[in-house]
C-alpha cells in the first residue's frame, strides 16, 4: 500500500512491457491480489465487531448480521477448497481457489469473497465454456462450491458435511454486476447448478451480494469513531489507497457488462 502511495512501485523496463519478461519485484498497477492484500490485510487489524457485519448487510442490502464478539475468526485469503465431485459435473474441474475467506463460530458461518480490480467477472473458467448448457462465469462457480463447502448441496454420502451459513460477496471497484441479481433468484440460482434439485434448502435469502469500493471507504468512515486511534490511522491510509486505485481505473471498474 505505502509503496504504490508513495510512488515507489518501479517502472517496466522494455522487455516487461513486450512480455518478454516477468519481474515479481515491481508492484502492477493491475493486480487485483495487491488490493485484496491490501484491503484485508488491513481489516484483520481492526476490530471486526467494527466492520465485519457492516460490510455484510451492505453486500445483501438487508440487516441480517448483527454485532457481536466473532468466536474462531479467521480471514483467509486464496484458500483452495475441494476438487468438486466429478459426478455432479459433465466437465473435469480442478480446486476453486476463493480470494478471500472469513469464517465463524457463532454460528457457524462461511464468507466466500470474489475481488476484481480492473478485469470483469469471468464468463468461462478452466474446462468450462458454456457448452454444457449450464452458465460457467467465476460467481456461479463459487456459489457452487460454497454450498456444497457448507453442507448445502445433498451428496450420496454416509456422513454429510456441518451445515453452515453461507454468503458470497463480489466486490469490485464499482457496482452494477447483473449476474448477481439473476443468482439471488433461488429457481435460477439452482437452473445454474449440475444436479441443482439437491439443493432441496438454501441459506437464509439473500446470501448472494456486491460491493464496491467505495462502499468500504463510506463504511470505514462511519465507524471510525469506535476505533483505536491506531485502527484509525491503519483505516485512512487504506482508504486514502483504494481511493488512489479507483483514479487509477479510468473508465474500467471490474464488473461485466
Amino acid at each position: 500500500m505505502l509503496t504504490e502511495l508513495g510512488g515507489k512501485g518501479g517502472c517496466l523496463c522494455d522487455p516487461a512491457k513486450k512480455g518478454e519478461l516477468r519481474c515479481p519485484l515491481i508492484v502492477r498497477p493491475t493486480s487485483e491480489d495487491v488490493v485484496t492484500g491490501n484491503l484485508f490485510g488491513s481489516l484483520q487489524a481492526i476490530n471486526p465487531r467494527w466492520w465485519l457485519p457492516d460490510l455484510l448487510n451492505r453486500a445483501l442490502g438487508e440487516e441480517r448480521f448483527r454485532r457481536q464478539v466473532f468466536r474462531n475468526l479467521r480471514i483467509e485469503l486464496w484458500e483452495k477448497q475441494r476438487r468438486y465431485p466429478r459426478q455432479h459435473l459433465e466437465w473435469n474441474e480442478g480446486r476453486t481457489e476463493v480470494d478471500v475467506v472469513i469464517t465463524w463460530a457463532n454460528p457457524p458461518t462461511t464468507v466466500f469473497i470474489e475481488m476484481k480490480y480492473g478485469s470483469t467477472l469471468s464468463n468461462a473458467t478452466t474446462h468450462n465454456n458454456g457448452s454444457t448448457g449450464y452458465p460457467s462465469d467465476q460467481l456461479i462457480r463459487n456459489a457452487r462450491v460454497g454450498l456444497r463447502e457448507n453442507g448445502w448441496f445433498q451428496e450420496d454420502v454416509l456422513f454429510h458435511r456441518e451445515r453452515r451459513d453461507f454468503v458470497l460477496i463480489l466486490l469490485t471497484p464499482t457496482t452494477g454486476n447483473p449476474l448477481v441479481p439473476q443468482y439471488r433468484d433461488p429457481d435460477r440460482l439452482r437452473a445454474a447448478i449440475p444436479d441443482g434439485e439437491r439443493l432441496d434448502e438454501l441459506p437464509r435469502l439473500p446470501f448472494i451480494g456486491e460491493l464496491g469500493y467505495r462502499d468500504v471507504i463510506h463504511l470505514l468512515k462511519w465507524q471510525q469513531r469506535w476505533f483505536t486511534r491506531p485502527e484509525r490511522t491503519l483505516v485512512e491510509n487504506l482508504n486514502r489507497y483504494l481511493e488512489f486505485k479507483l483514479s487509477q481505473l479510468g473508465t474500467a471498474n471490474g464488473h461485466a457488462h
